[in-house]
């Protein structure tokens, strides 16, 4: 089983919230609506991350031969 899948998973996840989540806290600028526009990113990220988590849960731990 590859740690990597999981703290790589986790890492996007967060990644992602924080692109979806940030422009609620943002203050009236040009970065907030650039931010906010990429929206579908954010997405992808959490899709993405959701996406290693499983693999890293589904594989469990090698067999030794």
């Amino acid at each position: 089983m590859n740690p990597n899948f999981l703290y790589r998973g986790i890492a996007c996840i967060v990644i992602g919230a924080a692109v979806l989540l940030a422009p609620r806290f943002m203050g009236e600028t040009g970065l907030r609506e650039t931010i906010a526009g990429s929206y579908l990113v954010g997405w992808f990220a959490i899709v993405l991350g959701a996406g290693l988590v499983v693999t890293h849960l589904t594989r469990g731990p090698k067999r030794r031969r």
